[in-house]
C-alpha cells in the first residue's frame, strides 16, 4: 500500500497515527510506503495538483488535512482512497479520522470539579470542529454541575498559526479571570501559549490557574515550564484502524468505510494542574491525603485520622466542596487510577489489584463496573492501545 500523508508534521499527532499504521503493517505482513506532504503544498498549488501528484506517485490512499472547499472526488476518480484528518470540519462521503471531542471536554471539566475548582475557562478556536466540540462538552458538563455562571470562554485563536497569539487580548483575558481557575485548552499548543502568557503576567501555575491540554504531545508538554497536564487519546489505534479499513476498502469496493472516532484514555497529570483547590482547609487536607495515597487501600476512617474533625462535620463540608461523599470520592479516584494502570501495563488484573492493596480483585471489579459501566477486562479491550503494539 502506498500512502500519501498530507498533514502538519510539526506535531506528534500524525506520527502517532503513523505508528498505528506501522503496527498494522507489521502484524498483517503488508508493506506500506509513506510519502509525507506538508499542507503548504496544497495551499501553494491547489487540491488538483495534490491529486495529480498522488496519481503520478501511484498512491493507493491519501490521509490529509483538507479545507472545506477541497474537492475530494479528484482523488476518488483516480481510484485513490481518501481519509480526512479532522482540521476544520468533517467531510461527508469519506471516512474521517475524528474523536469524541465532547467526551474530552467532559473529562477535563470533571477533573477540575473533582479537584475543587469553582471557576472555569476554555481557551481555543472558533469554528473548528475539534475545538468547538471540546468547548461544548466542557461547558455542558459544568452547566449540568451547576456552574453556568462560572464559565469563561476565549475562542479567538487562529488555527492557521498555532504558535501565534495576540498578546494584549490573551493577557487581558487571563488577568480578568477570577482566581483560582481551571483552564481547559483546546490542544497542547494552546496550553503552551497559556503557560507562556501566565509566566509573563506573574500568574502562578497551578495555584492561580491550572491548565489541561489535549493529545498529550510529550515534547510540548514536557518542555513547558511547568510541564502541561494533557488528555491522552488513543491516536495509535486510529492509525491502526485506518490502515485496516483502507485494506478492506481496496479488497471490497462496495465497502465505503466509516468514521474512525478516537477516544480519550485518561488525563496525564503534570505540574500545570497538579492542585486540589478549596477554601476549606480541612477539606483540602482530606483531598490531599486521598490523592497522595490513591494507590493504597484507604478508607474513610483513614481520612478522618488525618483530619482533626468529626466524621459528620467533615462529610458535610466535603460533600459541599466536591459534590461527593468521602467514600464515593475515594472509590472514584481509585478506580480512575486502576483504569490508568490497565492502559499503562499488560500486567494481569489480579496483579494490578494486589499492587493497589486490593486483596479481592472481584470486589474491585464490581466497583469498577459500577463507576465505569464495564468490567476491567472490557475496558482494557476497548481502550488499551498498547495491546496492539
Amino acid at each position: 500500500m502506498r500512502l500519501l500523508f498530507m498533514t502538519d508534521f510539526t506535531e506528534q499527532f500524525p506520527y502517532r497515527l503513523l505508528r498505528g499504521i506501522m503496527k498494522y503493517s507489521r502484524e498483517s505482513g503488508e508493506r506500506w510506503v509513506v510519502c509525507k506532504m506538508p499542507p503548504a503544498f496544497r495551499r501553494e498549488n491547489g487540491i488538483r495538483r495534490v491529486a495529480q501528484f498522488a496519481e503520478d506517485w501511484h498512491a493507493d490512499v491519501v490521509i490529509g488535512q483538507f479545507e472545506p472547499g477541497d474537492n475530494l472526488e479528484l482523488f476518488r476518480k483516480r481510484g485513490i482512497l481518501v481519509f480526512a484528518q479532522d482540521y476544520i470540519s468533517l467531510f461527508p462521503g469519506v471516512p474521517n479520522i475524528t474523536a469524541d471531542y465532547r467526551k474530552e471536554g467532559e473529562m477535563a471539566a470533571e477533573r477540575f470539579v473533582a479537584r475543587g475548582f469553582r471557576e472555569f475557562a476554555f481557551f481555543g478556536n472558533n469554528g473548528m470542529c475539534w475545538s468547538d466540540g471540546r468547548q461544548e462538552g466542557f461547558r455542558d458538563y459544568l452547566i449540568e454541575a451547576g456552574f453556568e455562571e462560572n464559565i469563561h470562554i476565549y475562542d479567538q485563536q487562529r488555527v492557521s498559526n498555532l504558535w501565534y497569539y495576540k498578546q494584549s487580548l490573551v493577557h487581558d483575558w487571563l488577568l480578568s479571570l477570577p482566581k483560582p481557575v481551571g483552564i481547559f485548552a483546546c490542544d497542547d499548543n494552546q496550553a503552551s501559549i497559556l503557560v507562556e502568557a501566565c509566566d509573563v503576567l506573574g500568574i502562578r501555575i497551578p495555584y492561580d490557574a491550572a491548565i489541561i491540554g489535549v493529545d498529550n504531545d510529550e515534547i510540548i508538554c514536557g518542555m513547558s515550564n511547568p510541564p502541561i497536564s494533557s488528555i491522552d487519546v488513543d491516536i495509535e489505534r486510529g492509525g491502526y484502524e485506518a490502515a485496516a479499513m483502507a485494506v478492506h476498502m481496496m479488497k471490497d469496493p462496495s465497502y465505503k468505510g466509516e468514521d474512525i472516532v478516537l477516544q480519550p484514555l485518561y488525563i496525564v497529570t503534570r505540574e500545570s494542574s497538579n492542585l486540589i483547590t478549596t477554601k476549606d482547609v480541612q477539606v483540602h487536607s482530606a483531598l490531599t491525603f486521598i490523592h497522595s495515597n490513591v494507590e493504597h487501600k484507604i478508607l474513610v476512617p483513614d481520612v478522618l485520622a488525618h483530619v482533626a474533625m468529626s466524621r459528620r462535620l467533615l462529610e458535610q463540608r466535603f460533600l459541599r466542596a466536591t459534590g461527593k461523599t468521602i467514600y464515593q470520592y475515594i472509590s472514584e479516584q481509585r478506580v480512575d487510577h486502576f483504569a490508568a494502570l490497565l492502559l499503562d501495563t499488560k500486567d494481569s488484573i489480579a496483579n494490578l489489584a494486589a499492587r493497589m492493596d486490593e486483596p479481592d480483585p472481584k470486589s474491585l471489579s464490581r466497583r469498577f463496573k459500577e463507576i465505569k459501566g464495564c468490567t476491567p477486562s472490557e475496558y482494557r479491550k476497548k481502550n488499551l492501545r498498547k495491546t496492539r503494539e
